[in-house]
């Protein structure tokens, strides 16, 4: 898959390192909790779309930068890239 990071062009995936869901953010349960069913939450309950989807990527092997990625779970046809944060 290349995705085409907006500060250094198309990329390899390998350059990459995929950071989780872009617009349903999971709250972090309180650090001093011990609610065992929060934290199995908060880890591992993700929706799994079939679909449009927006994912958090870093180009971690290129300008490190953070990017939004609208990429397709069934085809991985990426139709939109935004970086996030300050852009300087």
């Amino acid at each position: 898959m290349i995705i085409p990071c907006p500060f250094c062009g198309p990329r390899d995936l390998s350059e990459f390192s995929y950071c989780g869901d872009a617009d349903n953010l999971a709250a972090r349960p309180d650090p001093a909790s011990t609610d065992q069913a929060a934290w199995n939450g908060y880890v591992y309950d993700r929706a799994n779309p079939a679909g449009a989807h927006a994912e958090i990527w870093q180009h971690a092997g290129g300008c490190r930068r953070h990017l939004r990625v609208v990429r397709n779970t069934v085809t991985h046809e990426i139709s939109g890239v935004t970086m996030l944060g300050p852009q300087g």
